[in-house]
């Protein structure tokens, strides 16, 4: 029988293993569970993406001890400009200069091949980290005094509070009888590496067509130096096997149709990767000595970048939760507990995902007349200080009330 622990964080991906160091500092805990082969998931080229990491979350990642490792293979990003299919009117996001060097970006770039490395090396070295991977849950069990998930190995593990943190397929969240809001957007993400012959200059390009955003992400400059960018592109479903079935020739001419320049001449620098966009809410994010984080909770559209980011926010109010509650003497999974977390994340939550949704439904609109009142309220924007420190601190996830491991 394996020693109790205050939590079992099924899911051992970056939401899951940041929730897991960041209670570890806390003097908290865990048993983490996952399926995967640790080795697998951090091979070269397992799935290209990148993230964009906000101040807020780069803050998080600061403060459990992961900036020394991160900080080197981290490409700021100074500003973000928002087109309509690149025609005038666009918004250009730029935070002035501040004396934290963190307050006067908007975040940084991180493949997240280099994330889930410094996550997964911080875990090695956290005695208060049992970490079992691969393994699989075959049985989960919760009640009045703890609970506990049964491994194929045999091995039973026990704890107080049970986080779902597997991502959009939950099934800890399914076997817990959690309600979930989904519709498909009938649209696929295609990802992939560019090299260009011009610098980015830490920009990140939003740019938006009415079949769907085409976003251009800055990157950290390759060993010869040469530019590069990540690429996330969202094309309709039904579009998207014959884009995905272009010669490397044909995709890279409709992405420089796309950008119409910008970088000058580009190339390849990775395989290209898909997965479909889809959104995803739960009526309710606890239950019964159970949390849920990230993705398992709220997916939404990468229009932003701000799906991991959430994720991150409930793993730093969660953890402010337990804290404050075990201080008082509170079992990690006291209903008292459970209720604060829910509060507190639900309306953060609901909006971004509600306003990434209205993002992507207005942009979608066709014809000259949407595109010509869209880029009027974004000239709009452009013009207003006041609306652009508000969507910049958005963007940042600075806004609201922060946990105080999301606080620089």
């Amino acid at each position: 029988m394996s020693e109790t622990r205050e939590l079992l964080i099924l899911g051992g991906g970056l939401v899951g293993m940041t929730t897991a160091l960041a209670a570890a500092r806390k003097g908290i805990s865990s048993h983490v569970v996952d399926m995967a082969d640790p080795a697998a998931l951090t091979q070269d080229g397992f799935d290209g993406r990148a993230s964009a990491i906000s101040t807020a979350s780069w803050n998080l990642f600061a403060n459990i001890g992961l900036a020394d490792r991160l900080a080197p293979q981290g490409c700021p990003i100074e500003a973000i400009a928002v087109t309509d299919a690149m025609l005038p009117g666009r918004i250009d996001f730029r935070p002035e200069p501040h004396a934290n060097s963190h307050e006067g970006s908007l975040g940084y770039m991180f493949a997240n091949q280099v994330l889930r490395i410094a996550l997964f090396e911080a875990a090695r070295a956290e005695p208060l980290i049992a970490w079992h991977a691969p393994a699989r849950v075959v049985s989960r069990q919760r009640g009045a005094h703890g609970v506990s998930a049964t491994l194929a190995s045999g091995e039973t593990l026990h704890a107080r509070l049970m986080v779902a943190a597997e991502g959009r397929r939950s099934p800890t969240r399914d076997e817990a009888g959690i309600k979930l809001s989904h519709w498909d957007y009938r649209h696929r993400a295609i990802i992939t590496g560019l090299t260009h012959e011009k610098p980015h200059d830490n920009v990140a390009w939003e740019i938006f067509y009415p079949a769907g955003p085409f976003a251009l992400l800055p990157m950290l400059d390759g060993p010869e130096g040469e530019h590069r960018s990540a690429l996330v592109w969202t094309v309709a479903e039904k579009d998207a096997a014959g884009v995905l079935a272009l010669s490397d020739r044909g995709f890279l001419a409709e992405v420089d149709k796309r950008m119409q320049g910008t970088f000058g001449q580009v190339h390849l620098n990775s395989a290209r990767t898909s997965y479909p966009l889809s959104y995803q809410r739960t009526a309710r994010i606890t239950a019964e000595r159970l949390a849920l984080v990230g993705d398992a909770a709220h997916g939404i559209h990468p229009i932003a970048g701000q799906g991991l980011n959430l994720g991150l926010r409930d793993v730093g109010a969660l953890v402010e939760v337990l804290v404050d509650g075990m201080r008082l003497g509170l079992d990690p999974g006291d209903a008292q507990l459970l209720a604060r977390y829910e509060r507190w994340r639900s309306l953060d939550s609901f909006s971004v995902a509600a306003a990434t949704d209205a993002i992507t439904h207005l942009f979608g609109i066709p014809g000259r007349a949407a595109s010509a009142i869209r880029r009027l309220g974004m000239a709009g924007v452009q013009r207003s200080g006041i609306l652009k420190r508000f969507f910049m601190d958005e963007a940042r996830g600075v806004s609201g009330r922060l946990p105080e491991l999301l606080q620089g």
